[in-house]
């Protein structure tokens, strides 16, 4: 029998990061069709983290062979509980016009429609600019603080290294109510990947729900619907990298039900890179 050299040393396959398994799309049959499946590195307490859902939302839209421009806004309405595993999206450029172009993308789960967005994009052009908003001033660098424990919490919140300047969620959730919602800290992916709109649009749900924070108590929450404004362009998230973005949060109001929750997204020069409101169902 003829004897045959073997190399007994496999090549190393190409790291992916688990965030880029939890947003990945395959196409499907139909032009702006894709099929995914949640991840259980992003699980939440009841089904898949919300910002990964919003990711994967755009990520069908930034896939698209017919993109033009990148996003300035995204508006996710979670319409029902999205259930551990498979699911379909439909995305379709409802108009473009010469500098934006609109989008309505559908999230499926057996036939019925989980999640909707909608989505601009835009050709941005040199003009003059300037912030009319400042990041907090005088806050301690990451560095220097140490990581929130996620030992007790869902799976999610350990995909991503937050250090909390205030705000941070009590370790006793006593029901003892607080006077303000508001929390800064410095967020990264874990393990660190460099920044880009999906990832963003995924940080921009990171914030605890503030009715925690408020009434330091966990009580049955939902994101009903996610709007955030990309302030960013890719060059800007470029920039960035992989270094921790500066997260702060506050809810303005707490009512019958619902409350609305605000937050900013700043890099670590001090420019703001995005916005973002969401409303929010709760539950005594």
């Amino acid at each position: 029998m003829p004897e045959f050299a073997t190399d007994m040393t496999a090549p190393e396959p190409s790291f992916v990061h688990p965030f880029d398994s939890a947003i990945a799309l395959a196409p499907a049959a139909h032009a702006g069709h894709f099929s995914g499946a949640t991840s259980p590195a992003y699980a939440n307490m009841v089904g898949p983290f919300g910002g990964t859902t919003a990711a994967t939302l755009l990520n069908a839209v930034l896939q698209h062979p017919e993109r033009q421009g990148d996003p300035i806004a995204l508006t996710v309405n979670y319409a029902s509980a999205i259930e551990d595993g498979g699911f379909g999206l439909v995305a379709r450029a409802a108009r473009t016009n010469r500098s934006t172009q609109h989008w309505s993308v559908e999230l499926l789960q057996g036939g019925t429609v989980a999640a909707t967005a909608t989505a601009v994009l835009a050709r941005r052009r040199e003009t003059w600019s300037a912030p009319d908003v400042r990041p907090p001033a005088n806050l301690p660098s990451p560095d220097t603080l140490t990581r929130a424990g996620g030992a007790r919490r869902p799976p999610w919140f350990k995909r991503y290294d937050m250090r909390f300047v205030t705000g941070g969620l009590p370790e006793a959730m006593d029901g003892e109510e607080h006077a303000s919602s508001h929390s800064s800290f410095w967020v990264r992916d874990e393990p660190a990947r460099p920044l880009d709109f999906a990832s963003l649009a995924a940080i921009c749900d990171c914030f605890f729900p503030r009715v925690f924070m408020r009434r330091r108590l966990f009580v049955p929450i939902g994101t009903v619907t996610l709007t955030t404004y990309f302030h960013a362009d890719a060059a800007m998230l470029a920039a960035q990298g992989e270094r921790p973005v500066l997260g702060v949060a506050k809810a303005l109001n707490f009512r019958n039900g619902y409350f609305d929750q605000t937050a900013e997204v700043w890099s670590d020069s001090g420019q703001l890179l995005a916005s973002t409101h969401q409303m929010v169902y709760y539950r005594e």
